[in-house]
């Protein structure tokens, strides 16, 4: 299935990168051509050679890099790339991304892709919680992006909640399904609206087809948005 198919792995600045150079090997695998794009936070926490060494090629980086030949390297990539998954997604990134800010190789590229786009968070439990961070993750929902709800359990501040990116073997089915669908991004005025909905009291949103693993299983509670009562989701659906 994913023989032939370019998957790109956008990796941010966050402890749980530790788990991407294995996704990248189980890929690899598969047949899957890997491009890695790494913030400068992220070389902070993987090396870069880790990713070059298990994909053979380039990790990219800097926008600016000379060593490449000539080319505008994050529209050659977004041309290639059948699937882009940004994970770890960090608060910032997706803070980025939902606003529109193109400042480096991952964001420029994330944005340039006309392809399917998942993001899984990872990030401390109150942070993940945090208002701001989750009208963020909606946008993007709203915008076509597949949301990897986080699990709950121990995180690296040794704290216990919601907040720790999924285990590489999820992430992988996450990617095999959404390149089984076999669709483009639509493009934002054709985004089918999947369905609204309003449970429970206005203070309580809970949002349909975004924070549940597959669709058609239960919806998540969102926490409590004070200033929203109806969240519309947009959803990519299989033929």
């Amino acid at each position: 299935m994913l023989k032939g198919k370019t998957v790109v792995l956008a990796v941010t600045g966050s402890i749980a990168a530790y788990k991407i150079p294995n996704l990248a090997r189980m890929l690899k695998k598969e047949g899957a051509n890997v491009q890695v794009l790494m913030t400068q936070n992220a070389t902070r926490f993987i090396n870069p050679i880790t990713f070059e060494s298990l994909t053979s090629n380039k990790c990219l980086i800097d926008t600016f890099d000379r060593n490449f030949q000539y080319s505008v390297e994050h529209v050659a990539l977004a041309k290639q790339a059948d699937i882009v998954i940004i994970a770890p997604a960090s608060a910032n990134v997706i803070g980025k991304i939902a606003c529109g800010i193109a400042d480096d190789m991952l964001t420029t590229t994330v944005m340039a892709c006309p392809c399917p786009k998942i993001a899984a968070p990872a990030m401390n439990h109150n942070m993940y919680h945090n208002t701001i961070v989750q009208e963020n993750l909606q946008k993007l929902a709203r915008h076509g992006y597949i949301i990897i709800p986080p699990e709950s359990g121990m995180l690296a501040n040794g704290d216990s909640g919601d907040g720790r990116m999924p285990e590489e073997s999820v992430l992988f089915r996450y990617i095999e399904k959404e390149i089984a669908c076999g669709k483009k991004s639509l493009s934002l005025p054709e985004l089918p609206v999947r369905r609204s909905i309003l449970c429970g009291s206005s203070q309580t949103i809970r949002a349909a087809g975004w924070a549940a693993p597959w669709p058609g299983q239960p919806c998540s509670e969102v926490p409590k948005l004070p200033s929203y009562t109806v969240i519309w989701m947009s959803r990519r659906l299989c033929s």
